[in-house]
C-alpha cells in the first residue's frame, strides 16, 4: 500500500482503533467464559508503578484497571508519570515505557510446542501495534540470571482439589501451552520517532545529509495509550485460540 505522509499510513497508531474494537468484543465473550483480561502502566522512563502479585492477582483487581484514565497499581504515581511525559514534550522529545498485562482464568491446556505455542501467537499479535519492541513473559529477561531450583514453580493441590503453581515464575505458560495460572507478560514502547528536536537524515534526491525537523502535533509518549490496544490483541489471540484457531 501507498503511506501517508500527513500520519496515517501503515505504520501509524492509528491503526490501533480497529483493534481496539475487535479485542472489546473478544473481551466480553472471554468474559461469559470466565477469563478476564486487565493492563496497566507499569513504567513510564524511570517512574515504575507497581508490578502485579504474579500468583495473586484477582479480578477485581484487572476490572478496576478498566475505569481508570491511567491505570495504575498504585495511583500515587501519575503526578510522576504525568511530569516525566511533560518534561519530555517541554524538551520537544519523547519518552517510552512499558504495559504489564494479565489474562486471568484461561484453562490450562491451550497452545501447541514449537511455532503453535501461547507466546508465540501472543508476541505475533501484539509485535502488530506500533510502537512495540520488546515482549517478555513472566519473569522475562530475569530469568536468565536464575538457577533453576529458583524459576521452577512448585506445583500443589488446595482445598477444593484444584492443581496449581505456589509461585508463578513462568507467566502462565510452560512449554508454549497454558498451565492455568494467570498469562502474565509485559510489552515495552520505544519513544516516540516524530519529535519537534532536530535531527540527522539523510535526502534521497542527493544521498547529503540534511537537518530533518518535524512539525505538528505528536504524542511524546505513546504508551500511555497503549493498554487498551495490549488487552485487545491479547483478547483476540487468547479466543481464537481457545476456540482452535491454527495458523
Amino acid at each position: 500500500g501507498q503511506a501517508d505522509l500527513r500520519g496515517g499510513g501503515h505504520h501509524s497508531g492509528r491503526l490501533t482503533a480497529p483493534l481496539v474494537a475487535a479485542g472489546g468484543i473478544c473481551l466480553q465473550l472471554l468474559r461469559r467464559r470466565g477469563i478476564t483480561i486487565g493492563a496497566h502502566i507499569a513504567a513510564i522512563g524511570g517512574i515504575n508503578d507497581q508490578s502485579f502479585d504474579p500468583a495473586a492477582i484477582t479480578t477485581t483487581q484487572l476490572n478496576a484497571l478498566s475505569a481508570m484514565t491511567l491505570p495504575l497499581l498504585d495511583t500515587a504515581k501519575e503526578p510522576l508519570m504525568q511530569s516525566e511525559v511533560q518534561r519530555a514534550a517541554d524538551r520537544q522529545d519523547s519518552i517510552g515505557g512499558i504495559i504489564e498485562c494479565c489474562a486471568l482464568g484461561y484453562p490450562a491446556g491451550i497452545g501447541e510446542p514449537i511455532f503453535g505455542g501461547l507466546e508465540n501467537r501472543l508476541s505475533t499479535a501484539l509485535f502488530g501495534i506500533p510502537g512495540v519492541k520488546g515482549v517478555e513473559f513472566g519473569d522475562g529477561f530475569a530469568s536468565a540470571q536464575m538457577y533453576g531450583s529458583e524459576h521452577n514453580d512448585a506445583f500443589t493441590v488446595d482445598a477444593n482439589g484444584q492443581i496449581h503453581t505456589v509461585t508463578n515464575h513462568h507467566g502462565g505458560i510452560l512449554g508454549g501451552i497454558s498451565s492455568g495460572m494467570p498469562i502474565l507478560f509485559r510489552v515495552a514502547f520505544k519513544p516516540t520517532p516524530s519529535i519537534g528536536l532536530p535531527q540527522q537524515s539523510v535526502s534521497l534526491d542527493d544521498k547529503h545529509i540534511q537537518t530533518l525537523q518535524i512539525k505538528g502535533r505528536h504524542d511524546p509518549c505513546i504508551a500511555l495509550r497503549a493498554a487498551p490496544c495490549v488487552e485487545a490483541a491479547t483478547a483476540i489471540t487468547l479466543l481464537d485460540m481457545l476456540l482452535g484457531g491454527q495458523r
